[in-house]
């Protein structure tokens, strides 16, 4: 018998095995047992602070989400309390004045005109932690990244000697570039404890991409937010589910656990907010 190379054996095995797992498997998902989505904060910024609701759908559902009408909603802390509007179909706002105060913890009420996932009433609180200034930002250029080279954002603040999570934010011109889950980046401090931030990075941005190409005279921003382990453990599970695991030993998708209580989806957060800006050389 002929001592054939390793590499043609596993070849060999690798290829029975994809022609041997063809046959068709019709999996039945259950459709009718519908969720509320929760997605709201309160912030230090002043302005009209949101909570959006929505229902879950079906996975093969190719439409927005329905909206969540009618519902009472507020944002209390002890003896204050915000009433929030629905000014569109499922989204609820507070008045422009309000604004969130660092130590305390706030609490969002839901109220539903009618039962869904069996409930009508939905709660959730979250602590607003204070946030250190960020003191100022830089830009380092590398033309031998890629094509067309990266922008590298760099931060300068004082991290506390607590233990704290950040997510970071960027703006070109006043235009928000990380507009979606998968361009935020978030992280704690486990490499800067209590330490001075000297030239962390937080960003990168592709020059050969649109969206985040920079020119001289550009006004970069950086939002920098004191966020919670529970907030920041919540966004990197959902970043992780949109990424996709890996497919022969990641798990299944999976719904990320919130704060909302009686089973619903999503995350009501309460954060710090601090910024700093600098120009395109």
């Amino acid at each position: 018998m002929k001592n054939y190379p390793m590499t043609v054996v596993i070849i060999f095995l690798l290829s029975v095995m994809v022609v041997a797992c063809t046959e068709r498997i019709d999996i039945q998902l259950n459709d009718s047992y519908i969720r509320l989505v929760v997605d709201g904060s309160i912030t230090t910024d002043t302005l009209a602070h949101t909570v959006i609701l929505t229902k879950t759908t079906s996975y093969y559902f190719n439409q927005s989400a329905p909206m969540v009408t009618g519902a009472i909603v507020s944002i209390s802390t002890g003896d204050i309390k915000y009433d929030l509007k629905e000014l569109k179909p499922g989204v609820y706002c507070t008045e422009p004045i309000v604004y969130g105060i660092a130590g305390n913890i706030y609490t969002l009420n839901i109220k539903l005109s009618g039962q869904l996932g069996g409930y009508t009433d939905y709660t959730a609180s979250s602590s607003l932690n204070a946030v250190s200034p960020l003191d100022s930002i830089k830009l380092l250029y590398h033309p031998d990244w890629l094509d067309k080279g990266f922008w590298e954002v760099r931060s300068f603040f004082q991290d506390p000697p607590t233990e704290d999570y950040y997510r970071f934010l960027i703006s070109r011109n006043n235009e928000i570039l990380s507009d979606t889950l998968d361009e935020w980046f978030v992280t704690d401090d486990i490499f800067l404890n209590g330490n001075y931030s000297y030239d962390t990075p937080v960003a990168f941005l592709d020059q050969s991409s649109g969206d985040e190409r920079l020119t001289s005279g550009d006004k970069l921003s950086v939002e920098m937010n004191s966020i919670g382990k529970d907030y920041a453990e919540f966004l990197l599970g959902a970043q992780s589910e949109l990424m996709g695991s890996n497919p022969l030993f990641g798990g299944p998708p999976a719904n990320v656990k919130g704060n909302i209580n009686n089973g619903a989806i999503g995350f009501f957060a309460a954060y710090s907010v601090t910024r700093a800006s600098t120009i395109t050389p």
